[in-house]
């Protein structure tokens, strides 16, 4: 708490010009270094915001176009350079082509509901645009559902900061259990997606030392 409070002091003794330039490039790196938490940045400004620091409507604005702008930039780049990448030796250890069209085929499917409930998972909320970009789902698909999530779970943020009560601790209390069962949940889903991914690797490796077509043996019925 005294780290959080030291940081919230150095962030309100800056100018204001610049402390929205951090807390924006903050939300943005999130979708570049998934490690990076985007959700602290944002409640950060919304703490500042309650503390009369900074405003909460341009807390809202800056760290959700940022995080939207970075999203959609690596959806755009892997779009139109992932096909490419995984055609590269070092990158069929990653994915293979089966597995690249499951991916597609999943996305088809399910990529907009995929997409929008990803925004509120840390970790997979960074991994998602990038497969829609390989998979060459439409961009009309994706930007929205990240757009709309993006601004739910971060206006739901700056009100709990900003305008939810004065009391930081409570409200860093809640912040924290809500950001433990999202990061559970999020920690499930990637164990199931590395199960997958071990499957149909190990499964289609089996099929083509058999004599069957190894890139079909794996693609979804």
């Amino acid at each position: 708490m005294e780290t959080l409070l030291d940081i919230l002091g150095w962030l309100a003794s800056l100018p204001p010009a610049v402390t929205y330039l951090i807390l924006g490039a903050g939300a943005a790196t999130e979708n570049i270094v998934p490690p990076v938490p985007a959700d602290t940045f944002v409640l950060a400004g919304a703490l500042l915001a309650a503390r009369g620091a900074a405003d909460p409507w341009t807390v809202f604005l800056v760290t959700w176009l940022a995080n939207v702008s970075s999203a959609t930039g690596v959806y755009a780049v892997a779009r139109r350079y992932g096909r490419r990448f995984f055609k590269l030796p070092v990158a069929r250890w990653l994915l293979r082509e089966h597995q690249l069209a499951q991916i597609g085929g999943f996305y088809s499917r399910f990529g907009v509901p995929a997409i929008f409930l990803s925004r509120f998972l840390p970790g997979l909320r960074a991994m998602v645009p990038v497969f829609a970009g390989v998979s060459k789902m439409s961009a009309w698909k994706v930007v929205p559902p990240v757009v709309v999530a993006s601004a739910v779970w971060y206006g739901l943020l700056v009100y709990l900061g900003a305008f939810a009560g004065r009391n930081l601790e409570v409200i860093v209390e809640i912040f924290n259990d809500v950001s433990d069962v999202l990061l559970w949940v999020a920690v499930g889903l990637l164990a199931i997606l590395a199960l997958w991914w071990w499957n149909t690797r190990h499964h289609t490796r089996k099929e083509g030392e058999g004599g069957e077509g190894g890139a079909g043996g794996g693609a979804p019925s």
